[in-house]
């Protein structure tokens, strides 16, 4: 049983980061973009993949992981330094996922203010976290 959840959070949380990858980046396109029917696209590919696929793979990620660590037990959990630090890390993602739900907000009402720029550096952020997680993950340092 716990190698089948294992796979399924994988899962998940490959979907997730896909959709924390693209957001930000379909972000860059609509700060450089000022066609109504551009525009227009922009918001709609937004919206579904923040709706569709991020948050569900997200919550499917939180879920499977919190299931992982109730079939290893709270002794197991206890003594597992390295996940604490990883569940810091999958707190700030949670944060930088509410994060990009707010910039979809403005967005969406076209009052961003924020340049492209800022946008591709904000697509950089998941970048660290998703390092940090897997050797966290795979080596097990504590």
């Amino acid at each position: 049983m716990y190698a089948w959840v294992k796979a399924f959070h994988v899962i998940f949380m490959v979907t997730w980061f896909a959709g924390l990858f693209y957001l930000p980046r379909l972000y860059v396109y609509h700060a450089m973009t000022d066609d109504a029917p551009g525009i227009a696209r922009f918001k709609i590919m937004e919206r579904k993949l923040y709706r569709g696929i991020m948050t569900p793979g997200g919550l499917l990620t939180l879920a499977s992981g919190a299931w992982l660590v109730w079939l290893r037990g709270a002794e197991w959990f206890v003594h597992a330094g390295w996940l604490h630090f990883k569940l810091a890390l999958v707190a700030t993602l949670v944060a930088y996922h509410v994060y990009l739900g707010r910039v979809l907000a403005r967005f969406a009402t076209d009052s961003n203010q924020r340049g492209h720029v800022y946008y591709r550096w904000l697509n950089e952020a998941p970048v660290l976290v998703l390092v940090g997680a897997v050797l966290l993950v795979i080596l097990q340092p504590f």
